[in-house]
């Protein structure tokens, strides 16, 4: 959904509609892991407003996801919500080089004739997800050896004692008194 600067008011104006998916779910399927997708568009709402040239945007959102766990490859549905403050500054066109400055790299800029609440609110969606995607805090995940779901199902697998070579130092008595 795209914003023209010249209806960005001063005073604040609320907005709440669904935002397609289809693009954000392209994004998600880029690169090695695909682990989120989305099934149905985002509900978002959005209150905005000007203070001079800056534009201020406070909203949430809301989405549920089909997730691939990290340890069992199963599918699961997550919930995706959250909230966020986005506040754009105009980009000023300077000529050459510029050295930037700490508070620069937090700040957000906009230029032309309109401002492109879709991908606001994706950048907002991708932070929100996590980093790794769990069915469980507890999930066994795959045997590494057989493949077996070890939350559904025992495994005859031996457990592995580690390297045989530095099983001597298995042995060794250590005295950790002070």
């Amino acid at each position: 959904m795209k914003i023209p600067i010249n209806d960005i008011l001063a005073v604040p104006t609320e907005l709440a509609y669904a935002e397609p998916v289809e693009e954000l779910n392209a994004t998600l399927r880029v690169g090695p892991d695909r682990d989120y997708e989305f099934t149905a568009a985002l509900d978002v709402r959005v209150t905005f407003y000007r203070s001079e040239m800056d534009l201020f945007f406070d909203g949430d959102f809301h989405g549920v996801a089909t997730a691939t766990c990290a340890r069992c490859l199963s599918a699961f549905q997550i919930e995706v919500r959250n909230g966020f403050s986005v506040v754009l500054t105009p980009e000023t066109p300077l000529g050459g080089e510029i050295e930037l400055t700490a508070s620069d790299m937090t700040e957000s800029f906009y230029s032309g004739k309109e401002v492109d609440l879709t991908r606001l609110v994706y950048e907002q969606v991708l932070l929100a997800l996590p980093t790794r995607a769990l069915c469980d805090e507890e999930c066994r995940g795959l045997c590494p050896q057989c493949g077996v779901d070890r939350n559904t199902e025992q495994c005859a697998c031996a457990v592995e004692a580690g390297d045989l070579r530095l099983a001597v130092l298995r042995t060794l008595k250590i005295d950790r008194g002070v």
